[in-house]
């Protein structure tokens, strides 16, 4: 896939950063973060998209991607306030707490274009789900809410497990039942790391939903 993106070269202190965010927005994909689940509404622009950037930040470990949802169309459904999106590595040390002083330093973007690898993504997500069946498997997704921003932070297989399942959700959407009358359609979630004090898992629920006037949308095969 070839995604467009703008790329900034914000300093905080000593350290240049290397951030990117989609050069157009998601207009009709929307997140609120789990508490305990939240719920990710997109169009099928808007899901392959992310399966794109879900797999660029899978192979860009010196990267962080941040994708502006709340840029976007409020959805007519769901629950919480609408957030943000970050994505980066575990080694990347990139704490919440210092996420509104990068922000602010995001000026002057230079445009880039980008290409993400679907076989090889596929076959890191594979990877992750046959480790899963071991006992001292411990690679998953971490999460964070701060700033009208949720942040995943995970590694290479993770970031490339969850591009699957929104290319699947991409791909698939479209021909759910009812969704060309402009019902939402459960697709997936993203499974992250249990929260301290047990209860249900956090989880966020990742759904399809066509953008509006639905009397345009027509099922694939219709």
């Amino acid at each position: 896939m070839r995604l467009n993106l703008t790329e900034f070269r914000p300093r905080t202190g000593p350290r240049e950063h290397r951030v990117v965010q989609p050069r157009h927005t998601l207009r009709h994909t929307s997140l609120t973060a789990p508490e305990p689940i939240g719920l990710l509404l997109g169009d099928h622009d808007g899901l392959n998209r992310l399966a794109g950037l879900f797999s660029f930040a899978a192979y860009s470990r010196h990267t962080v991607v941040h994708v502006p949802l709340r840029d976007g169309i409020p959805p007519d459904e769901g629950w919480g306030e609408r957030v943000d999106l970050v994505l980066a590595h575990h080694s990347y040390g990139l704490r919440p707490s210092k996420w509104p002083e990068l922000r602010r330093a995001l000026k002057a973007g230079a445009p880039v274009t980008v290409r993400t690898d679907e076989a090889r993504t596929q076959r890191d997500a594979n990877a992750l789900l046959r480790r899963r069946t071991r006992a001292d498997h411990r690679d998953e997704l971490r999460h964070a809410t701060h700033a009208r921003t949720f942040f995943l932070f995970g590694s290479r297989d993770t970031f490339a497990e969850t591009a699957v399942g929104f290319a699947y959700a991409a791909g698939w959407g479209p021909r759910q039942k009812r969704v060309a009358e402009g019902h939402s359609a459960l697709m997936t979630g993203i499974w992250l790391k249990d929260g301290l004090g047990g209860g249900h898992p956090y989880e966020v629920l990742v759904s399809f939903k066509p953008c509006p006037p639905y009397a345009h949308f027509k099922r694939p095969g219709d």
